[in-house]
């Protein structure tokens, strides 16, 4: 690692996104270049000052940038300690090509709620096994930046899918507990768009997909480790990652670990 410098990076396996790049910069300034993905990026310390496409632009409090594929831009230290910064890398098809332009005109969006989606994002996509987190996540963060760059303000609320949508998510998560489902996948298999059917669900039965089959996934775990079967084995068997995952939303749900459950 260089001085001043810190920076971590992972390819996440969650269809549209590219690349998660975290780092903390002191001095690094970059130079002119491109990207042929959509750059979305929160400045959590410090200031980033940079030029996109011959204008000059800022990084204020609190905002949300999106830079556009294609286009050029720099990025340097706008204070005397450096940034420090969160990126997503996403695919083109996230957002139309159409929007490049729109992008251009204003990639500082000062949007509290789009900014922690994006951050609620972040974290889904720091933790192995919870892809339909993120890509839930994922699907609301794109949606309301396509409202961005449709009128060039808040979006308004998308009209709510039918409670039958809701339903028949409901029935495809719980015929795949072990093997879980995409995102992209459901919204194909029910016929709607991704982002509303996560607002269907959740309206209809109170809590997001990922929410619902994590507590299923519990609730069936519960009952193994009752029957005697070790928790490595259990979190197998109702489709978490490891035992470490299924530990972690285990005692989210229930106040105590598997193994100490079991013994109980």
């Amino acid at each position: 690692m260089v001085a001043g410098q810190q920076v971590s990076a992972w390819r996440p396996g969650v269809p549209g996104v590219a690349e998660v790049f975290h780092a903390r910069f002191t001095e690094h300034a970059y130079p002119m270049h491109v990207h042929d993905v959509w750059t979305l990026l929160l400045v959590d310390d410090g200031a980033v000052r940079y030029e996109l496409d011959r204008r000059e632009h800022g990084t204020p409090d609190g905002t949300v940038t999106l830079l556009p594929p294609h286009v050029p831009h720099n990025g340097s230290p706008a204070t005397p300690d450096g940034f420090r910064k969160r990126v997503l890398y996403l695919e083109p098809a996230q957002l139309d090509e159409a929007f490049i332009g729109r992008a251009v005109d204003t990639p500082d969006l000062a949007d509290p709620l789009l900014r922690r989606r994006v951050g609620q994002l972040h974290a889904a996509l720091a933790r192995r096994g919870d892809e339909l987190e993120a890509e839930s996540r994922l699907a609301l963060v794109a949606e309301r930046l396509r409202g961005h760059l449709r009128r060039g303000g808040v979006p308004e609320r998308p009209s709510p899918v039918g409670r039958g949508v809701a339903q028949d998510l409901r029935e495809l998560l719980d015929a795949r507990l072990p093997s879980g489902l995409g995102l992209a996948e459901a919204a194909e298999l029910v016929h709607a768009h991704p982002a509303h059917l996560v607002r269907a669900f959740t309206g209809a039965f109170g809590l997001a997909p990922h929410q619902y089959l994590m507590a299923r996934r519990v609730d069936r775990a519960r009952r193994l480790l009752l029957d005697g079967r070790s928790p490595a084995e259990v979190a197998t068997a109702v489709g978490f990652y490891d035992q470490s995952h299924l530990t972690r939303h285990f005692k989210r749900l229930t106040g105590t670990t598997p193994g100490r459950f079991a013994r109980a």
